[in-house]
């Protein structure tokens, strides 16, 4: 194997294999990435087992084919310190060592052999639709910080994808919850899928917002029984699911929520930011209190000290309820339009927070016992 790359193409594509591969793997051969030169291409494959990411890097100069396998962690290292955008020449002198050299730099890398890695071939030709790069990152970042970190349910520590129908339109609807907190979006489809309800576990979903933040373009979705596969113009991501089931989202939402509470989106989320900020932890609740039209912003931390705030805000009642203010900013910090409307109930009923500048996001956050 012998052939010749661009330092940024390598560079970028072993960023991404970094996510994928687990830091204390028990099996050797995990930590290594797959090196595969056919062609005019080099296929770099990651894998932890349950995910496996594939890259493809085309028009590389290639003198002699072949393939290897080296650890990730060391040759990503080695290649970020290097000239960005010069030559890498990477030669398997033998089947243990493999040679890279640019500019006056050479190393001699220990490779295992490529028979060792695993590969799992998967007929994924059923089920398959198109979907926006960017819609598909929209609902992944509306949804992901309400994933739970319990890992006793297994079920809520991942996005729920489905496929829902509201007056004769189809939608792929994302919803995640961590039983404190929810949210839901969703995005048109242009027609009926052919698409299990899905669970897609937390790790994916980081690794495939790293993916879909750089590229622009339409993403293919299939999935077999148990597995998703997602791909873009040259990578691949295949993932596990979540095996599991997901709880009934509808009948959470709140539905007679009349007490509508608007505010500026920039001056409700820097005054929430700002009295958190006695919170060391930001486990004390932000208490609203609400007359006509004013919203009093406290918090109250026994070793820190009180922060307190006014804010002229539009509503019609008289009420008094706590949040933690770390789920409002998440929440908050998620809102397109310029205005945020939180919907309340009573001082213990969950809040119905929307979104004017998204009409397919909603968010719901339990109080906190004041």
């Amino acid at each position: 194997m012998k052939f010749n790359i661009n330092q940024q193409d390598l560079q970028q594509a072993l960023n991404y294999c970094q996510g994928i591969i687990e830091k204390r793997s028990t099996l050797p051969i995990l930590s290594n990435i797959l090196l595969d030169v056919q062609n005019t291409k080099l296929t770099i494959t990651a894998t932890d087992l349950d995910l496996i990411f594939i890259h493809q890097i085309e028009n590389i100069e290639v003198l002699e084919e072949g393939k290897t396998t080296t650890v990730s962690s060391t040759i990503h290292d080695i290649v970020r310190k290097l000239s960005s955008g010069k030559k890498i020449n990477l030669t398997l002198t033998d089947s243990s060592k493999l040679h890279l050299e640019s500019e006056k730099s050479i190393f001699n890398l220990n490779c295992m052999s490529a028979s060792e890695f695993p590969l799992t071939d998967e007929n994924f030709n059923k089920n398959e639709f198109l979907i926006k790069s960017k819609k598909l990152l929209k609902l992944l970042n509306k949804c992901k910080f309400s994933v739970s970190n319990d890992e006793t349910r297994h079920y809520l520590s991942g996005i729920y994808f489905h496929q829902t129908e509201v007056e004769d339109k189809y939608y792929l609807t994302a919803v995640a919850t961590d039983s404190h907190r929810m949210s839901i979006s969703k995005i048109r489809l242009e027609q009926k899928i052919d698409f299990d309800p899905v669970i897609l576990p937390k790790k994916t979903i980081f690794q495939l917002c790293n993916l879909l933040d750089g590229y622009d373009g339409d993403v293919k979705i299939s999935n077999v029984k148990s597995k998703i596969k997602f791909e873009l113009n040259n990578s691949i991501l295949i993932s596990k699911l979540i095996d599991g089931k997901f709880p009934n989202y509808i009948q959470v939402i709140p539905k007679n929520n009349q007490k509508k509470l608007e505010v500026g989106l920039k001056i409700f989320l820097d005054s929430v930011d700002r009295v958190a900020s006695v919170s060391l932890d930001k486990k004390d609740g932000v208490k609203f209190n609400l007359t006509k039209d004013t919203l009093n912003l406290s918090v109250n931390n026994t070793n820190s000290g009180d922060g307190k705030e006014t804010i002229v805000v539009n509503f019609e009642h008289d009420l008094e309820i706590s949040f933690n203010s770390r789920y409002l900013i998440d929440v908050a910090s998620q809102i397109d339009g310029e205005k945020i409307e939180i919907f309340l109930n009573d001082t213990g009923s969950p809040a119905l927070i929307k979104d004017p500048g998204d009409f397919d996001s909603i968010y719901v956050v339990m109080p906190m016992k004041g």
